[in-house]
């Protein structure tokens, strides 16, 4: 699916608990066919943003029947790929470039390196092997901590080492767990994502970003236009619309409501409620 220039939308969203409906809440029937719909549209460029790797992305395409996306966006925003094949196989072909503009952020040091900077934070629990990547270091911790707070201190800690780090926290309502990903300081999604938009000369009004969960936030309030899907958690509603808010950004973020086209505003079906609220064409398309 190669990637058409030109006045396209851009539709970047985060799988897990957005497209896909691995939540609590139920999911509309009519919302992925809609979507596989929307998808066969030469208007739409269709970005997959995930902490996924192209094992577990590939295994998610099969699994709920997701479209091809034309690029994906790996590993909390670490690697970018550009995606061809089918379903069944899927290609991944990686951006080197962005690699190599996110590596200065660890000044030369890997993943062990920084394990030992943080060994002081005994609240993490550092992931499986499978879990760790050259460019993200990740951790389970507990959910009622202050999320934020140690952020910042794991943050501050890693710059006296002259690490420049982004600190991603969220929570696996599922599992019950937090999450913690230690990246480059620029290796965010929604870093990856801005520099996809500069790379095809995308226009950033075109785009909408949807997610669900603590990851998006910096994404979700950056100025793009977004929408958060109606299952996500009160909590990360009330973050995003703070930090929004803050920011300045109210008006770039939609949540989803539930109404639209018949379905309930979870997963899939609030992430084409959001693109169509931004971009009315996607109503008539669909």
């Amino acid at each position: 699916m190669a990637v058409q220039h030109g006045e396209k939308i851009m539709l970047c969203s985060d799988l897990d608990r957005t497209l896909i409906p691995n939540g609590f809440q139920p999911e509309s029937p009519d919302a992925r066919p809609f979507l596989r719909r929307l998808a066969q549209r030469p208007e739409l460029i269709l970005v997959y943003a995930t902490g996924r790797d192209t094992g577990l992305i590939a295994e998610a395409l099969k699994t709920w029947d997701l479209p091809l996306p034309h690029i994906a966006v790996g590993d909390v925003g670490t690697a970018i790929y550009t995606v061809a094949g089918t379903l069944d196989k899927p290609q991944f072909d990686p951006w080197q470039d962005w690699q190599e503009a996110i590596a200065a952020d660890w000044n030369g040091r890997n993943g062990r390196d920084l394990l030992k900077m943080l060994s002081d934070f005994k609240v993490l629990r550092l992931q499986a092997e499978e879990k760790q990547k050259a460019f993200k270091l990740s951790f389970y911790t507990d959910v009622g901590l202050d999320l934020e707070g140690l952020a910042g201190k794991m943050k501050a800690a890693l710059l006296e080492n002259g690490i420049r780090a982004s600190i991603v926290a969220s929570i696996d309502e599922m599992a019950d767990v937090g999450l913690v990903d230690v990246l480059p300081e620029r290796a965010t999604k929604v870093h990856a994502i801005y520099y996809i938009i500069q790379k095809y000369s995308i226009d950033a009004s075109r785009v909408v970003y949807a997610g669900d969960s603590g990851n998006d936030l910096p994404a979700l309030t950056s100025g793009l236009n977004a929408v958060l899907v109606r299952n996500a958690s009160e909590d990360v509603c009330r973050q995003a619309i703070d930090m929004a808010s803050q920011k300045g950004h109210e008006f770039a973020l939609y949540l989803a409501e539930g109404g639209f086209m018949g379905m309930n505003g979870n997963y899939a079906a609030g992430v084409l409620e959001g693109l169509a609220h931004f971009m009315p064409a996607v109503r008539h398309w669909l």
